[in-house]
């Protein structure tokens, strides 16, 4: 594992709570692989974020990545149920390049990654959405799935926790 002493850079630019303890929870579930693989996430050990967690198939496109697990909060934002959809059939808006460009990152590299987006989807400007993205390894060593952690936020809640911040600097 080469990004960062034991992934602390990555870490550090993670700014939800949620997002550092499944990272860490992930970092450990891994070892000395570099990544751990499904059978190895055990959803009983992280139940504060499974709302926000989801799991993606990956196939041999990203559009047709199939999304095998997904949280009720997600359900939420995309206002219906998602497990069992492929990517394809995803609203996202004019923000599939975005994504897309994310899971492939993710799963060229078998790196973590992450972000912040406003507007995570179309009729859903007024939310900010934290995302990370953790590669599991299939048998052959290759990501065969992505494990999604999204926290989402109101933008207006986003800025007054900046105003905040600004106050105290």
């Amino acid at each position: 594992m080469d990004w960062g002493q034991d992934g602390k850079a990555f870490r550090a630019q993670l700014v939800v709570p949620e997002q550092r303890q499944l990272y860490d929870y992930w970092l450990a579930k891994a070892g000395s692989s570099g990544m751990p693989c499904r059978a190895d996430i055990v959803p009983g050990e992280i139940p504060r974020m499974l709302s926000g967690i989801s799991l993606i198939e990956v196939r041999d496109t990203i559009g047709t990545s199939r999304v095998r697990l997904a949280g009720t909060r997600l359900r939420e934002i995309y206002d219906r149920e998602i497990t069992g959809l492929k990517l394809d059939d995803l609203d996202w808006g004019e923000k599939r390049d975005y994504w897309y460009a994310a899971f492939e990152r993710t799963i060229t590299d078998g790196l973590p990654t992450q972000g912040v987006v406003k507007g995570p989807r179309l009729h859903k400007e007024h939310m900010v959405q934290y995302w990370l993205r953790l590669p599991l390894r299939h048998a052959n060593r290759a990501v065969g799935m992505v494990l999604c952690f999204d926290y989402f936020m109101s933008a207006s809640d986003r800025l007054d926790e900046d105003l905040e911040m600004a106050a105290i600097a």
